[in-house]
């Protein structure tokens, strides 16, 4: 942890270090007597001081960001502005200028390799899940620099020597043990379908939200910006016979979506015809009230004629049973006061025929 340090403090005034020089160099020109002797003193001590001002010289490129220290304590907020600088020289004054918007990268569980490949280290990829399943589980951290203080003096850490990474940063031992206490969390509070299949970006996103309060609790100046899962696999021992459960879990759900899928299919059409037949049904319904509702209006309306008329009435009903009974035959119908004989022809008109005297 760092000292905390005051206001960082106000670039120096050139004329005032000069003429500050000028009066020190007089006291010892003075001293040694003048002449030859103090000039040359004095020119060489002018001399090794501008060297050493000069030292004091940096500059902050693109991206970049320098922590400012003074007798060992931190002077405010990083300078971030690009261009050429100056701060004190060592041992007065000490500066770091870092790189803090690039992406960095930790390998957990593997090592990549040169030709491409992957080294695994199982000590670190190993763990149980929380159906207590053991599984395999490769990830990459990419983090970059949100703090550059925090980051350089907050965190005392050992470093590792596996990244190149040295001691006293927070990206060594301490982050990369923080990204591994993450991960068997979220891995051991979940199934292994989940790891292997099913939620893999929600396993990603809890480790990384876990991982990041972990760093910001430790004040380590880092920001985490993906955890990517790589290789979850079971272990080698057990491959075939999780590869074969897989198969079959596979399987199931390509079975269940086919099922779904016919359900999908079948209801639909087996309510279009439901609705049809109830449509049906509702249309012969009507039809047949219909049917009885005019069979009923014409009974009554022949009950009111009949009560009207009563013989011709009953005449006309005669007549129509009878051309019903026997259709396309010529009728003759005699009264027996009748004067006039009523033929009815097959196409159903009456036609009266008078009877002479002595037929």
């Amino acid at each position: 942890m760092y000292p905390p340090g005051g206001p960082r403090q106000p670039e120096m005034d050139f004329d005032q270090i000069l003429n500050q020089l000028r009066g020190a160099m007089a006291k010892i020109t003075a001293r040694f007597g003048g002449g030859g002797i103090g000039l040359l003193v004095f020119g060489a001590i002018g001399i090794i001081a501008v060297i050493w001002l000069a030292t004091g010289i940096y500059t902050v490129g693109p991206g970049q960001a320098a922590s400012l220290r003074l007798f060992g304590a931190v002077q405010g907020a990083p300078v971030d502005q690009e261009g050429l600088k100056w701060w004190w020289p060592g041992p007065i004054g000490q500066k770091d200028v870092v790189l803090i918007t690039e992406t960095r990268r930790m390998e957990l569980g593997f090592r990549g390799s040169i030709g491409g490949g992957a080294v695994p280290f199982p000590d670190e990829a190993l763990m149980i899940s929380g159906d207590l399943n053991i599984v395999d589980v490769q990830v990459v951290v990419q983090y970059t620099i949100k703090d550059l203080n925090d980051f350089l003096f907050r965190v005392d850490d050992p470093g590792d020597a596996d990244r190149a990474i040295p001691a006293g940063r927070p990206d060594g031992r301490t982050l990369k043990d923080a990204a591994e206490a993450s991960l068997r969390l979220v891995v051991g509070q979940r199934s292994i379908d989940d790891i292997l299949v099913r939620n893999r970006e929600e396993v990603e996103t809890q480790t990384r939200e876990r991982l990041q309060e972990i760093m910001d609790a430790y004040n380590s100046g880092l920001n985490i910006e993906t955890i990517q899962l790589q290789d979850v696999k079971a272990p080698e021992e057990v491959r075939d016979a999780f590869d074969d459960v897989l198969r079959a879990r596979q399987e199931r759900d390509t079975r269940i979506n086919q099922a779904r899928a016919f359900e999908a299919d079948i209801i639909p059409r087996a309510e279009g015809d439901s609705e049809r037949i109830k449509e049906g049904a509702e249309a012969f319904r009507q039809s047949r009230i219909a049917q009885a509702q005019g069979e009923a209006d014409r009974f009554t309306s022949v009950l009111n004629e009949y009560q009207n008329s009563k013989e011709v009435t009953r005449q006309r009903l005669y007549l129509e049973a009878m051309e019903e009974i026997l259709p396309g035959i010529t009728k003759i119908v005699v009264a027996p006061d009748a004067q006039t004989v009523l033929i009815l022809g097959g196409d159903g008109q009456l036609t009266p025929v008078p009877l002479g005297p002595n037929p």
